[in-house]
């Protein structure tokens, strides 16, 4: 996804997004092609802090620029209003200044809708929000961009370290510039020592780790979902759950194409049928055996992390993966042991 470019004519624009890297990105982007920098004193007006009048805003928007030829007004965060508070802004956007662009930077909360609808109205909406199946686009886009060249080794490294965090990416490529300077050719052993700590992944990439029977990688993706995901022990049981449920609910005779498979896990019609292929194939690797036992090992898990083990949470999830993973590579041909139970 290529940054937004020059807005010169539209009144109001929302940098929409749920990486606040992402989006101050976004931002600085479109004050690039808006003002000079040289003007940026004069005609930029960012709104920040916990305590703002939107009223006061409105009246910023409408007041006319003084010796540049565009006032911008940038309002941060703007998830954090409610609906009730936004309608200065809702008033102003009827009839938007033509001298004046707001920008409305999203941040955590919920952007009202009816701001939202205005928004569409008067002027548009950038998104920075990248899916989990277009983050490799997005990545190899972004470095295409940038001032340093990487190779496909350096790019595979940089996509699969910084997983679901993209938002680190711009500092990182900030870093190299300053370590190697503009037009370098670095390949991964250039940029590992720079990247920090692994980021965290998509649930998705996790569970495919899982199907494919491949242990360590999957107690990889696990602990990476704990930490720099930040995801509750709980919260990854609940993946762990809704994955083998949905190979139960695909495990039938009756049930041998993608429809029918979309059909019993409730994919509503117009929706995409992909999880109910990849879940089809899954379950046919498994056989019933080995899902019958996964469900009962999740079960197991569950009762193991609210109170019945004395392990630790992360301990309890690292059994449970490595006995999912055993049987998804057996397909139900080796027998496998209780629970993760310890008192």
């Amino acid at each position: 996804m290529p940054p937004p470019g020059p807005l010169p004519a539209d009144p109001v624009v929302l940098v929409d997004g749920d990486l606040p890297a992402l989006v101050a990105e976004a931002v600085s982007s479109l004050l690039a092609g808006l003002v000079s920098e040289g003007d940026r004193a004069l005609a930029v007006e960012d709104v920040r802090g916990d305590e703002v009048d939107l009223a006061a805003v409105a009246d910023h928007c409408a007041t006319p620029p003084f010796l540049v030829e565009r006032r911008i007004v940038i309002l941060r965060d703007v998830g954090r209003f409610p609906t009730e508070e936004v309608a200065p802004l809702l008033q102003y956007l009827q009839d938007p200044l033509p001298t004046t662009t707001l920008i409305l930077a999203a941040g955590e909360g919920a952007v009202p809708q009816k701001l939202v609808a205005a928004v569409q109205s008067a002027g548009r909406v950038v998104s920075t929000r990248v899916g989990g199946r277009d983050v490799a686009g997005w990545v190899h886009n972004r470095l295409e961009r940038s001032a340093v060249r990487v190779d496909a080794e350096a790019e595979g490294f940089i996509r699969s370290h910084l997983g679901e965090d993209i938002g680190r990416l711009a500092p990182l490529l900030d870093v190299l510039v300053t370590a190697y300077g503009e037009g370098a050719r670095l390949g991964a052993e250039e940029i590992r020592p720079y990247v920090g700590e692994a980021g965290s992944v998509a649930p998705w990439e996790f569970t495919d780790a899982i199907d494919g029977g491949h242990t360590e990688e999957a107690l990889i993706l696990l602990h990476r979902l704990l930490s720099a995901g930040e995801r509750h022990p709980l919260v990854v049981l609940a993946i762990l759950h809704r994955h083998v449920q949905s190979l139960l609910r695909v495990d039938g005779p009756a049930i041998r194409t993608e429809a029918q498979a979309a059909e019993a896990m409730g994919i509503q019609p117009g929706r995409s049928t992909y999880p109910a292929k990849k879940a089809l194939v899954s379950a046919r690797r498994w056989g019933s055996r080995s899902i019958a036992d996964a469900v009962g090992l999740v079960a197991d898990a569950e009762v193991a992390l609210k109170g019945a083990s004395s392990w630790p949470a992360d301990a309890v999830l690292e059994v449970l993966v490595a006995r999912l993973c055993r049987l998804a590579r057996t397909g139900g041909r080796a027998p496998v042991a209780g629970g993760a139970r310890r008192s």
